[in-house]
């Protein structure tokens, strides 16, 4: 499949694993909008790309519904539609345990990761079923797979959930031609990696997935036909277990 003027909404696109995959669809020729709270981080996203097609940027807050839909709208005016929607935007905390985790930290995870991707695909969905076609791309972990304390209580009740919403999702628009795939990413050398109870060296990160892998999933999966679905990739570093 040509991606050559398909367009792409991009969560969490201003770093990380929405930055490589905003990236290379963008290479295949894709017109992308990326996405994020922090604005300056998208300007400085957008501007580091020095090869068309430009990257365009829209601050959101995806737990909050209104701004969501604002971005999507937005989006449609300025694309004239939504062809891949990928949910990226994600967070995490260093106090992961239940003894350290503050009541509204876990408020805070559960509504970025979880009612955030919701938010976006509810907000996506109708354009893409009025079209009979489109393709959602979760931006999952492997903590949505096996709860593990490294990922946190939070986190992965989050990711854990986030799995239940994709699955649902496939199954009810497959009629309308619109494909949900949750990718499911081990370690990944991220602003994420900042927030883990214990520093993480350089060589550990020079070991584990880099964003432009998790790029080069995304363009694959966009390539396919719409007839063919991928509802879970796992994809992690060689020789990380997680099960």
């Amino acid at each position: 499949m040509d991606l050559q003027d398909k367009t792409a909404l991009i969560t969490g696109g201003g770093s990380g694993i929405g930055l490589g995959i905003a990236g290379a669809l963008a290479d295949e020729g894709c017109r992308v909008v990326i996405a994020g709270r922090n604005e300056a981080k998208l300007a400085a996203a957008a501007e580091a790309r020095s090869q068309p097609p430009e990257l365009l940027y829209h601050t959101v807050d995806v737990a909050d519904r209104g701004s969501v839909v604002e971005l999507v709208d937005k989006t449609i005016e300025r694309l004239g539609r939504i062809d891949i929607l990928v949910n990226g935007a994600g967070m995490n905390i260093k106090n992961r345990g239940l003894a350290e985790m503050r009541p509204e930290q876990w408020d805070e995870i559960i509504a970025v990761n979880l009612t955030g991707a919701y938010n976006c695909l509810i907000a996506a969905l109708p354009h893409m079923r009025s079209r009979g076609d489109g393709l959602v791309l979760n931006i999952s972990s492997v903590a949505g797979k096996r709860a593990m304390l490294l990922g946190g209580v939070a986190y992965d009740a989050s990711k854990f959930g986030m799995t239940a919403l994709g699955a649902c999702a496939w199954q009810e628009e497959a009629e309308h031609g619109i494909r949900v795939t949750n990718i499911y990413p081990g370690e990944v050398d991220t602003p994420l990696l900042d927030v883990r109870p214990n520093p993480v060296s350089d060589t550990h990160r020079a070991g584990v997935l880099q964003i432009e892998d998790l790029g080069a999933i995304a363009v694959a999966l966009a390539k396919l036909p719409p007839h063919a679905h991928v509802p879970e990739l796992v994809i992690k570093p060689l020789q990380q277990m997680y099960a």
